[in-house]
């Protein structure tokens, strides 16, 4: 069961401030959707007047962070007074109405935007970015559709902000519209191999520290005294295995709408035998996307000892349009995971027996139009 059945984004909406119940203005009808205030320091983040976080609002960092470009991040949760997160299915938390979480970028030691995500009614999950003032005094809304150019990462590669629809094109994916805050991403047992793998920041929420908290109900007392870490054969193809699962199964799992894909990369915290179900869909395996340049009889999503002949690996290192991934959300290829899943594909991969191909129709990547910064 989904923890949702309706998402909203409103300029990439947010929720209102400390309240629980969203404001919905003086003329507002009661099916009129919940809207974002205008200001940052109007949601609750901060203790009003000031840039201090508000007491209720405690930080966290999954330690699989998703790849953003090299931005830094920081990201914070606020709970309902009294209210637990729901941890009766382990693969999908449900979070209670006035759930509101954030996430800060920051690149070169400027904050440039801040995301949030809120659970404001039953039916409505809404969701915001604020772009902040130069001088960094201020945060205000993102239009609908995004910003495009905020800061420059590369010539011509820029940070950008999402519209609405992208936005809910991530959030509403997988069995729970919120990324990066459940109990694999929280484990105790961090990775320490996991790329781009954040220090916790003091009084950082992790699983145990939810549960002591009463934060969590029921308490997942089997992975608090066993924290859950991702099975794997070796340390790297654990890290890989997390990565993936943290940039690319949030998509491409087994209940949302590209399972039909048999693509799954989602590894359930729980599941000591999904490391393998996962590995099934990809190592040796026929896909729809060829990999340019290689026969297509050759082409799989992830060709033991083979680099060039695999397409995940292609694709997460293309920036053309068509053929990257993740589609949304980055501009830069993701140097350090590229040499992490080079190396495993080419020294831990064995291939398999064959296996027939994932579908009759499979997918040529036109030739990209010539373009500066190289080929795809």
């Amino acid at each position: 069961m989904r923890t949702h059945s309706r998402l909203t984004a409103t300029a990439l909406t947010a929720f209102a401030a400390l309240v629980l119940a969203p404001d919905r203005g003086a003329n507002a009808t009661p099916t009129d959707p919940p809207q974002a205030p205008q200001r940052l320091d109007e949601t609750g983040l901060f203790t009003p007047g000031t840039r201090t976080l508000a007491p209720e609002v405690l930080p966290f960092s999954p330690q699989y962070p998703l790849w953003s470009d090299g931005a830094a991040k920081a990201r914070w949760i606020r709970l309902p007074p009294g209210a637990a997160i729901d941890a009766s299915d382990p693969t999908a938390w449900r979070f209670p109405i006035g759930t509101r979480l954030w996430k800060e970028f920051s690149f070169s030691g400027r904050r440039v935007e801040t995301r949030m995500s809120w659970r404001a009614t039953e039916d409505d999950w809404v969701f915001a970015s604020y772009v902040w003032s130069d001088d960094g005094t201020a945060a205000t809304l993102a239009p609908p559709e995004g910003v495009t150019t905020l800061v420059e990462l590369a010539p011509g590669r820029h940070h950008a902000i999402p519209g609405a629809n992208d936005c809910l094109a991530c959030h509403d994916a997988g069995p729970s519209p919120v990324l990066g805050f459940n109990a694999l991403q929280l484990s105790d047992d961090r990775d320490p191999l996991a790329p781009h793998a954040e220090p916790l920041p003091p009084g950082a929420l992790t699983l145990s520290r939810l549960a002591a908290r009463g934060l969590v109900a029921p308490v997942p007392a089997a992975l608090v005294a066993t924290p859950p870490r991702i099975a794997a054969s070796t340390p790297r193809e654990r890290a890989v295995l997390g990565y993936l699962g943290a940039n690319c199964g949030g998509c491409h799992n087994e209940r949302g709408p590209l399972a039909t894909l048999g693509l799954v990369l989602a590894v359930a915290p729980a599941d000591q035998h999904g490391s393998q179900r996962v590995l099934d869909t990809m190592v040796d395996v026929p896909g729809r996307y060829l990999v340019p340049g290689v026969p297509p009889a050759e082409s799989r999503r992830l060709a033991p000892a083979l680099p060039t002949h695999s397409a995940v690996l292609t694709r997460m290192r293309s920036r053309w349009p068509a053929s990257q991934m993740p589609p949304l959300g980055t501009v830069l290829p993701d140097a350090e995971a590229l040499a992490l899943v080079e190396g495993w594909i080419r020294e831990d991969l064995r291939p398999t027996p064959r296996r027939p191909a994932a579908s009759t129709a499979a997918i040529r990547p036109p030739p990209p139009p010539a373009a500066p910064g190289g080929t795809p």
